[in-house]
């Protein structure tokens, strides 16, 4: 069986990650797909944290 070309990728919240003194405890995470071959650098795009409780930017993780 041959891997396909879309992954499936987790996008983490940066600002909940670095910043222990946060509104509550946790780290907003996205999942979603990107095209391996078109998109071999991490992603990034800005989503909304429900723990900072505005839009941040979510990178790519593992």
């Amino acid at each position: 069986m041959a891997k396909g070309v879309r992954i499936i990728i987790t996008l983490e919240c940066t600002e909940c990650r670095t910043n222990p003194d946060k509104r509550s405890a946790g780290v907003s995470r996205y999942t979603t797909q990107k095209n391996r071959r078109n998109t071999t650098a991490r992603l990034e795009l800005k989503k909304f944290c429900r723990y900072c409780n505005k839009p941040t930017v979510h990178k790519e993780i593992k």
